[in-house]
């Protein structure tokens, strides 16, 4: 026990307090009232208009809030720029500095900087809702990089950034070309000294350097064509004056509830506030109190900003080891380790080179930026990247109390339970001591998550061994330390491993005796929190035989050590190192008038980048407007006992509360029958179900109003999986779906078929994780009369449908309109709909503005996913592949609504023959009920599921023959004329040149030798490779909603305006139009001006679905644009104009019409289920991809190597746009073969409460990343492919990529065929999309999974 006190360190315990809370934004001087603790920086932003910065999970997790803060550095004497999140850091956290939006960067006023400009030319802003966030992530990286950053740095600080439609490649190569050169213009940010005299700053009226001899000299503005990263305007914001010259002060503010916020400078000070306030937070980066309060709902009334403590944030080394302050951020420990690095002898710093290691994959740039090494410690989570590490590495905490003594705890004693440390209530933690490792001993980190980048652990490690040489060539283990995280609930030290290890000799006899001990100190039971009981316990001894050959691998260089390790086991120690993403797009222009054809940039791209475009949550809130928050049932299943709303009515801010009785017109809702109801009355069916709605003057107080609504319950029993389903006989009516081709019975009891297979295929889940949260602005309009709204919606038809149902208002009197959305992938065909209707009801009986927008976890909690799907198989077959009868059933998850399942489920069947010529189909289809939020459109609507079982059995069949399943493939392909089971004859069928194409550009046979050879020579770490090829058909299976309308104007000027139903959701759709219309005028793309969707503009549209939109909406423009011409004709044949602008004021001036509305429908389609014969598409889109992964057998992590895809498209309108939505769809793909995992609480994930989804949110739910872009990423078109069913010989591109990311599932199968060859399993095994680490980890069958499975064993996954 020590103390702090005494002498020079005896601190004053009053500080100065600051008279007022100031920031700047944007160069703006900002005075920050008190009374705001409650507020983060993302809501105050918003709140002054800086609506650039979005809203999008609320967790830290997606990164589109990103912003860049600078402060002035008084240690160091310069100013510092970093990212951080907005959502997450407190607005006060940032009081004294300078914060910089994406409004801050550029604009096209001011005009638009190199970063935007070259991310808008480079195709990497689609729906551009996450946009502003990869700016300012760069932006940041670029500030504050004191040399050039590499290509490297460039991707690691993108990797806290989410993007649901490009695929990543082009924002790489955008901001790729900002390494290539010095960052002169932002090294010299700091002056030495601040002027007294010149320039005066026109936004501080302060003396300063910003155009002094000593700034960086003025560039030109740069052009389109010399993007090349080596030059930036004189446009940049410098550092305010002001905050160089003030003095940083103490704070003592308020915020609602009660919520205080200290901000402490000395350690005395903060001691003091901690006596005062023992249950007080210390907050820094507030990446675990902010999700706490704000998604757990806690409620801490102190807050204490310790982020500028000095003693906290102080770094030093002696001869013994390192003393880490524990508010020093991750990002400045990982600099300060890499110097030790570069600064000490090697065998000093094995822990820190352990510690940079995980410190790099712990979370995305934004979060490392502001989390502390203190704060991840005391949050004690079982799960922490680090806690393990300073376990191993023999770390001790420094803790003081309020009266300033000290002790120290060793960091193996100091965790004591879940989320409990040993700490008292008037202690923190001081500082952390890392010891220097000696010769001979190693340190080693450990991880294993769903994604490697930016994610939670499911398990990891840190180890440590000493080794000592006693005998000549005998090393035996002086000391050790092994720590697990994620295998108990607390960081766990092994302690029987430890005391088994001592005195070992380190040889193959204790890696045996070590793995029986592992034994003895991880215990998790079956229904353990987490789930995964079997892969969990597998990962601690891959990990510890990992740090077992790793450490023989570095003592091999000793020459007395004489342990060898074979070659073919180097791969189990080699790291991790991501080669540069290198992609390639070959495609043909066949240009047709002015602009269809030509590669134009996105029409929105420009707003996008600079945060100017506008979304419907960044409508400004009218006079008077009200925000709504949903009363949701927390059961599966129940019926409504009571409701108490007693307490509800009495929270801050409340305005109304609405139930089913409320409701003026009709209650019962629904996508084709009316089976929903908008407030459930008696029944609930699900969790998230609405029950009523609140609205208040806040988003925050209409939600705190939403949790006091009391609701007893009384339980039902609940359906909650397909094998429920079908055990209890649980389908939606009249759902039951057949198609035929030939006589399969006879088939296969003629003796045809040499061989015949039985199966089942389960299909997983996937939510849709559009950036943009679901949102609605409801008003009235004439006293009540009207009701308009605003809705971020593929389908406003839909909502105006909804809205006049539930208000009784005829549809005429109900406007809907949408400028742009967020991403929507059939996640806002139907879903977003009952969402407009909820606030409708209010908004409408109150006469006031209402506005709903949903939390990322309310969103993906209710909206509904994608289905999960079961098929059962039964394929008859000859001996050479020919496949001659398929028997299938398949079944898809509903939920508890029918919305458009029947539809997802038709289209299943449609495609479960993929591409294959089967002369004997049967197939059979239901739609299962079950008591989760009801499922819906998702890109590829069942298509994908229908063709991933297809699949399936096409791979089993190859290794049933032992073939190649490219051969199986290609024997089984359909070809021109081919008569589908369903009736329609293929036409124009181009798959098998596209197939020839491909496999020759890929090389794949050379590829698949080489990845034999590799696997003959690598234990440990296998690759795979496939080739997979798609057909999908393009229009509504509904006849009557393959139509479209169009409104085309022409003025005076020369201009167009259109308006027509499709909604632009970052699909290029408004820019293809535009381009058609310029096309069919003959004038530039920029004359064309595409308006926002609207009810009132053109009605009763179709939903933005179906891929289709492009030929509708294409056709049904040129269809207005042809009458227009036709009535020019007459005018422009009397004389030759010198530009339409005076052909069209002359042909005004005759008084002809230059408007017109279009209109198209898709000719000669139609089905009919009574027969199960048709024509059902119009076409079909086909393609092909080449897909090459690496596995790791030990852990199951993956990465893609290479992709290569080929599609054909005919002509396209726009090839750079094409190309994006191939590219945006195979990542999406990816993520639901690969990645993408729903948890429910099901008879699968007891542990999870019954019908609950665990995954809702980007911490536990994780989609690709930029790291999960494959290496090499080449996307081609097929050319000379003219479509004559399609508007310019074009096709639909939307949906038809998406299935050809299953070739990277297939090839991590055929990676796992050869993991398990290792151990003499040869057979046929069953492998569930989506292959995560633990899938693909349990399927390859080793000594480590033997001990814990059987070789049968089948991960759990929720359908």
């Amino acid at each position: 026990m020590g103390s702090l006190k005494g002498g020079e360190e005896n601190l004053e315990t009053i500080d100065e307090e600051a008279k007022e809370a100031i920031l700047y934004v944007n160069g703006l001087r900002r005075i920050l009232p008190d009374g705001l603790a409650h507020m983060t920086l993302l809501e105050y932003l918003r709140d002054v208009g800086l609506t650039g910065t979005k809203l999008g999970c609320g967790e830290g997790g997606c990164g589109a809030c990103t912003v860049m803060v600078s402060q002035f550095d008084q240690n160091i004497k310069k100013c510092v720029h970093y990212a951080v999140n907005a959502c997450l850091a407190p607005l006060y956290s940032v009081e004294g500095m300078h914060v910089i939006t994406v409004e801050g960067v550029g604009n096209r006023k001011r005009g638009l900087h190199p970063l935007q400009e070259s991310l808008a030319q480079s195709h990497g802003s689609q729906c551009g809702f996450c946009t502003p966030g990869f700016i300012m992530s760069m932006y940041a990286l670029l500030r504050s990089s004191e040399t050039s950053p590499t290509e490297e740095e460039v991707e690691e600080c993108l990797a806290g950034n989410l993007c649901r439609c490009t695929g990543y490649r082009p924002i790489i190569e955008a901001f790729r070309v900002f390494a290539k050169t010095d960052n002169l213009p932002y090294t010299n940010t700091s002056p030495q000294k601040v002027p007294t005299e010149g320039f005066i700053c026109p936004s501080t009226g302060q003396p300063c350097s910003c155009k002094s001899e000593n700034s960086a000299k003025t560039q030109h503005p740069i052009t389109h064509s010399k993007i090349d990263g080596s030059m930036y305007t004189d446009k940049e914001l410098i550092f305010p004056p002001e905050l160089l010259m003030r003095k940083l002060m103490c704070l003592n503010l308020s915020g609602c509830n009660g919520i205080k916020w200290y901000r402490s400078l000395r350690l005395q000070h903060l001691l003091d506030l901690k006596s005062r306030y023992p249950e007080a937070k210390l907050v820094i980066g507030n990446t675990e109190v902010g999700i706490e309060m704000r998604l757990k709902n806690l409620q801490y009334k102190v807050l204490i900003c310790v982020s500028h403590v000095a003693e906290l944030n102080k770094l030093s080394t002696n001869e013994d080891g390192m003393k880490i302050g524990s508010a020093v951020r991750l990002s400045e420990l990982a600099k300060f380790f890499k110097r030790m690095i570069k600064e000490r002898a090697v065998h000093e710093t094995s822990s820190c080179r352990a510690f940079v290691e995980q410190i790099k994959w712990f979370a995305g740039t934004q979060i490392k930026n502001v989390a502390s090494v203190g704060g991840n410690i005391c949050t004690a989570s079982p799960i922490s990247d680090l806690n393990p590490l300073w376990i191993a590495a023999g770390a001790s905490f420094h803790i003081i109390d309020c009266k300033g003594n000290t002790r120290v705890v060793a960091a193996e004693k100091f965790f004591l339970g879940y989320r409990k440390v040993d700490l008292a209530r008037d202690e923190i933690l001081f500082s952390i001591f890392l010891p220097w490792t000696k010769p001979h001993e190693h340190v080693k980190e450990f991880k294993q998550a769903h994604r490697r980048d930016d994610d939670i652990a499911i398990v990891n490690a840190g180890m440590r061994v000493f080794l000592e040489e006693v005998d000549n060539g005998k090393w035996v283990v002086s000391d050790a330390s092994i720590a697990y995280g994620g295998v108990a609930p607390f960081s766990l030290s092994a302690a029987a491993v430890k005391e088994f290890l001592i005195g070992k000799s380190w040889d193959d006899d204790l890696l045996k005796g070590a793995l029986e001990a592992l034994g003895k100190d991880v215990l998790l039971k079956d229904d353990a929190p987490g789930g995964m009981i079997e892969f969990r316990k597998s990962l601690t001894l891959s990990f510890f035989f990992k740090f077992y050959l790793w450490v023989s691998h570095q003592m091999g260089e000793k020459s007395s050590f004489q342990k060898n390790i074979p070659e073919s086991h180097l791969s189990a120690v080699q790291p991790f190192h991501r080669p540069p993403v290198v992609g390639s797009q070959d495609f043909e222009v066949i240009k047709h008038g002015t602009s269809v054809g030509s590669p134009e940039v996105h029409l929105s791209a420009k707003l996008q980048v600079t945060g100017e475009a506008e979304y419907t949550d960044d409508t400004p809130m009218p006079a008077g407007a009200l925000h709504a928050a949903l009363v949701m049932s927390r059961k599966p299943h129940a019926r409504i006992h009571s409701i108490d709303d007693s307490k509800a009515k009495s929270a801050p801010g409340f305005e109304g509360i609405f139930f089913d009785k409320d409701i003026p017109g009709g209650n019962m809702i629904g996508a084709i029958i009316a089976d929903e109801e908008l407030y459930a009355k008696e029944i609930v069916t699900c969790i998230g179900q609405v029950i009523g709605v609140v609205v208040a003057d806040t988003h925050e107080h209409a939600k705190l109003a939403a949790r006091m609504v009391n609701i007893e319950y009384e339980d039902l029993p609940a359906i909650l999986s397909i094998a429920d389903a079908l055990k209890h006989n649980s389908f939606f009516t009249n759902t039951e779906k057949k198609l035929i081709k030939g006589d399969v019975d006879a088939c296969f009891e003629s003796g045809q078929c040499d061989r015949i297979i039985e199966g089942e295929v389960q299909v997983g889940g996937q939510e849709h994780f559009y950036l943009e949260p679901n949102s609605s602005l409801v008003w009235t309009v004439d006293c009540g009369t009207e009701v308009h709204m605003i809705s971020s919606t593929q389908a406003p038809q839909k909502h105006q449908q909804y809205v006049s149902h539930v208000l009784g208002l005829p549809l005429s009197k109900v406007v809907c309109k949408t400028k742009r959305i967020g991403g929507g992938f059939g996640g806002k065909e139907t879903k977003s709909a009952f969402l407009a209707a909820a606030a409708a009801v209010p908004s409408y009986l109150l006469n006031r503005p209402v506005k709903i927008t949903l939390d990322r976890d309310v969103d993906m909690m209710i909206t509904g996913q994608r289905h999960s799907f079961l098929g059962k198989y039964k394929v008859g077959f000859t001996n050479n592949g020919k496949v001659l009868a398929l028997d299938l059933e398949i079944y898809n998850n509903a939920g508890n609504s029918l919305d458009l399942s029947l539809s997802v489920l038709e289209r299943a069947m449609f495609h479960s023959d993929n591409v294959y010529d089967i002369p004997n189909v049967r197939i059979k289809g239901n739609v299962c009920f079950t008591n989760f939020p009801s499922h819906t459109a998702f890109r590829g609507f069942g298509g994908p599921q229908g063709m991933m079982i297809t699949e399936n059995w096409i791979h089993r069949i190859a290794m049933e023959l032992e073939k190649c399943p490219e051969e199986i493939r290609e024997i089984n392909f359909q070809s021109e004329g081919s008569v589908l089971h369903y009736g329609q004859k293929l036409e124009n069928f181009t798959l098998q040149r596209l197939w020839e194409e491909l496999k020759s550009s890929s090389n794949l046979l050379k590829a698949r030798e080489e990845i034999q050879q590799f696997n003959r020579c690598n234990r440990w770490k296998k690759r795979g490779i496939a080739m997979i090829p798609t057909k999908f058909g393009i229009s509504f299976t509904t006849k009557f909603m393959n139509q479209a309308g169009a409104l085309v104007h022409v003025y005076t000027d020369g201009t167009v305006l259109v308006t027509h139903g499709g909604v632009e959701m970052g699909q290029g759709l408004h820019t293809k139009v535009a381009q058609v219309a310029a096309s069919s005028f003959g004038i530039p793309l920029s004359s064309v001006f595409i308006s926002e969707t609207s009810t009132d503009k053109v009605p009763n549209s179709s939903p933005t679905a179906a891929s289709a939109s492009s030929d509708f909406y294409g056709a049904a423009v040129l269809d207005a644009c042809d009458q227009i011409k036709a009535r020019m004709e007459p005018v422009a044949s009397k004389k030759k104009y010198e530009s339409f602008r005076e052909l069209a004021k002359a042909c005004y001036m005759e008084r002809i019409d230059l408007s017109a509305h279009g209109f198209y429908i898709t000719p000669d389609i139609g089905f009919d289920w009574v027969t199960g014969k048709g024509k059902p598409f119009s076409y079909f889109t086909y393609g092909a991809a080449v897909a090459e992964v690496e596995i790791d057998t030990l852990t199951g992590d993956f990465h893609t190597r290479t992709t290569d895809i080929c599609m054909d498209l005919g002509h396209s309108i726009n090839p750079a746009i094409d190309v994006g939505q191939i590219e945006g769809a195979f990542i999406q793909g990816l993520g639901w073969v690969a990645l993408e995992e729903l948890k429910w609480g099901d008879p699968a994930h007891k542990w999870i409460s019954p019908g609950a989804l665990y995954t809702c949110g980007p911490g536990s739910y994780k989609i690709p990343s930029l790291n999960d872009v494959p290496f090499k990423f080449s996307v081609s078109l097929l050319k000379r492919a003219p479509n004559p069913k399609a508007v310019h010989s074009s096709k639909a591109v939307g949906e038809p990529p998406f299935f050809l990311a299953s070739a990277v599932f297939f090839a991590i199968k055929d990676a796992i065929i050869a993991a398990r060859e290792e151990t003499g399993h040869h057979g046929w095994f069953p492998l569930d999309n989506p292959a995560t680490p633990e899938r693909i980890r349990m399927a390859c069958l080793d000594q480590f999974i033997t001990q814990f499975v059987k070789p049968d064993f089948h991960p759990k996954l929720s359908v």
